[in-house]
């Protein structure tokens, strides 16, 4: 009887050694070239190794930890919130953006620019408190499916990409989100979806005001002073928020670039950058230099060759793309 209960607990012990944690990629070279860093990394008696003090890594979120197409979570959660609260703000009724939002004239919408996108998260993202914020996002995810994969948005993480962050911790790295997303938006769901707590989470904002209230003290949010956590506004948050240059970066579009080669620039380590292309339209999107809306991606990919980058073909490289425990959607 000791010999099968030991052989039972060594069969257990090399099934967990064995076990693959990047079990949603395809062995393809993105995920060789993923693990090769990580070990030459993290081994001591190499000349690439990388203290864990210094083993910050930083993500791009729309398009890069979740998708991004047809419009990103939070402008979604922007156009529900109008719909939500126009009929408690007669005076909307005047407003033309508003009235498009109203008619889904998702053409409209977009046609009003960044200054149209402004005016819409002025009017669902301020003169609220950051608590009263985060119950309606949480509200809102609760609530919401994507209409496409007929999932929460919760759901609709990554799988390789959720796998990959959990593989960089379990080998003593930081993760950290570098986005140009709303940062109070992503709080909300960073630390359910990726394991990523708040305070690692940077992402664009504007200036909140304290205000002392009936129930306490609370941060009301505004939009003044808005900074727009995109392009070369990445690594400057980087520098702000983290304190440390990161050893890898990830990133989707051209808009992660600057953040990438700042990693790339630091003189103390062996860095990786690997940018994700939407290649796949069957289970996901494909677009690279015309997105749907954000996400272009040209001079990255010139850049990820010049430079040697990991360059992620969705399509060939993932086994799968959502979790078919969360979401049941197509794997190949």
């Amino acid at each position: 009887m000791k010999r099968v209960i030991l052989g039972v607990v060594l069969a257990s012990l090399c099934g967990s050694a064995m076990a693959d944690p990047l079990s949603a990629w395809n062995d393809t070279a993105a995920k060789k070239a993923i693990m090769e860093w990580v070990k030459n990394t993290t081994n001591a008696d190499r000349s690439t190794y990388i203290p864990p003090e210094k083993r910050y890594v930083v993500f791009d979120n729309d398009g890069t930890l979740w998708p991004e197409a047809p419009l990103t979570f939070q402008i979604q959660f922007a156009l529900d919130e109008v719909k939500r609260l126009a009929p408690q703000h007669p005076e909307w009724a005047k407003e033309p953006l508003v009235q498009s939002v109203l008619n889904n004239d998702i053409n409209a919408v977009a046609a009003a620019g960044e200054a149209g996108l402004l005016k819409l998260l002025a009017l669902t993202h301020s003169d609220i408190t950051t608590t009263e914020f985060d119950q309606r996002v949480a509200n809102w995810v609760s609530s919401k499916k994507d209409p496409r994969f007929d999932c929460g948005y919760d759901r609709l993480g990554y799988q390789p990409m959720r796998q990959l962050l959990d593989y960089l911790r379990e080998n003593g790295f930081k993760t950290w989100i570098i986005s140009g997303g709303g940062i109070d938006f992503m709080r909300v769901l960073s630390q359910k979806m990726y394991g990523i707590p708040p305070e690692q989470v940077v992402g664009s904002f504007a200036l909140g005001e304290f205000a002392l209230t009936p129930d306490g003290a609370e941060i009301k949010k505004t939009m003044q002073g808005a900074f727009n956590d995109d392009a070369a506004n990445k690594p400057v948050a980087i520098h702000l928020f983290m304190g440390h240059r990161p050893v890898a970066a990830f990133g989707n579009s051209d808009g992660d670039l600057a953040m990438m080669q700042y990693t790339a620039a630091n003189p103390d380590a062996k860095t990786f950058g690997l940018i994700v292309h939407h290649t796949d339209a069957e289970r996901e999107y494909a677009y690279d230099s015309h997105p749907p809306a954000s996400g272009k991606l040209i001079e990255g990919l010139q850049v990820a060759k010049a430079k040697g980058w990991t360059v992620v073909d969705m399509q060939k490289d993932w086994k799968t793309v959502f979790d078919p425990a969360l979401c049941p959607v197509t794997t190949r």
